[in-house]
């Protein structure tokens, strides 16, 4: 396992986190405390959670875990976030003062700790004003309720506006953001990455496999059945799965994944979450699992170092599919000559 710092704080992260959306749901307590100690034996140390995943039950297994490992608190990073609906009142939800203030002392009660170690807005808030919420988690770093705060699902102008408005003020700035980001969804590299990278704001993506495609679990044209991740509207998930086994781009970046994988006699998952732990910027990758199996599997990426050339032939075959202007061929190549004409 890498170590790396979560963004431009001073905290030490390993590169491959573990998401516990899982938790409660798709993985029995039991399981969820196997998958916990796997993968701090295997030497991560950083657990990512929120409030709204399976309605609390998440942080309150993570809570009960780590009470009943007495020492355990002090060797990991521990994260969550609040902005989603906790209740069925008007101000169960956004990123104001009194649904943060809330949300924040419950999650530190479910999770049994005195401090969260990152704090994440889940998305961006456009009811509340800005300057509220980052009044707040400024306020919540000072108190020591929270060593530091993020955000994700944020648009690159979001990030840009947050990061410069909490800088005018004086107030602690965001250390990271956690965006969807993998092999087929790098549309993020456009305006996101670039946001980041100027912040100085490190990347935690999520779905990195892209909801399993990316982990050779799927055939093309062949429906799945079983156990999937089509999500609670099987009618929705359908129509998600159809619109992606239909698309070409697809299948192209799959079949590049697996020509590595044969080559180097591993699992098209392992080369997957190796390439994205190599992009510009990328903190940590958010790993889920519903078994140890799983986790066990997936971890193995931290073991896999592709080479320049394997990376290349991912990157061509999953390049962002975009248009002429401003993001197409022609204006990254005009980009290219601007920079190395110092332009």
């Amino acid at each position: 396992m890498q170590y790396r710092t979560l963004g431009t704080s001073g905290a030490v992260v390993s590169h491959y986190a573990l998401g516990t959306m899982t938790f409660g749901a798709e993985a029995s307590e039991e399981t969820s405390h196997d998958i916990l100690d796997g993968y701090v034996d295997a030497g991560g140390n950083f657990i990512d959670t929120a409030d709204v995943y399976t309605a609390g039950a998440s942080e309150e297994i993570i809570g009960r875990w780590l009470a009943a490992r007495p020492g355990v608190r002090d060797q990991l990073v521990v994260a969550t976030k609040g902005r989603f609906p906790t209740g069925t009142a008007p101000n169960d939800v956004g990123t104001s003062r009194r649904h943060l203030t809330r949300a924040l002392d419950a999650s530190l009660r479910r999770l049994g700790v005195e401090q969260i170690d990152l704090y994440q807005m889940h998305a961006w808030d456009p009811i509340t004003p800005l300057e509220e919420t980052l009044r707040f988690l400024h306020d919540a770093v000072s108190q020591g309720k929270i060593a530091y705060y993020g955000f994700s699902n944020f648009l690159g102008w979001q990030l840009t506006k947050a990061v410069h408005v909490a800088r005018a003020h004086g107030w602690n700035t965001p250390v990271t953001l956690q965006p969807q980001y993998s092999l087929l969804v790098r549309d993020i590299e456009l305006e996101v990455v670039p946001s980041a990278l100027d912040s100085g704001v490190g990347l935690l993506p999520w779905s990195p496999l892209g909801g399993g495609w990316l982990s050779g679990k799927y055939t093309r044209d062949v429906p799945p059945t079983g156990a999937t991740r089509l999500g609670e509207n099987p009618q929705r998930g359908m129509e998600a799965w159809q619109a992606r086994n239909d698309n070409p781009h697809t299948w192209d970046v799959i079949g590049a994944v697996e020509s590595v994988a044969r080559a180097r006699g591993v699992g098209p998952a392992q080369v997957s979450l190796s390439w994205l732990a190599g992009r510009p910027g990328v903190t940590s990758v958010i790993l889920g699992a519903r078994t140890v199996a799983q986790l066990e599997d997936n971890l193995a990426a931290s073991r896999l170092e592709l080479s320049s050339d394997e990376v290349r032939q991912l990157s061509d075959a999953s390049r962002p599919q975009v248009g002429v202007y401003p993001y197409g061929p022609k204006a990254e190549e005009q980009r290219s000559r601007n920079i190395e004409g110092g332009r």
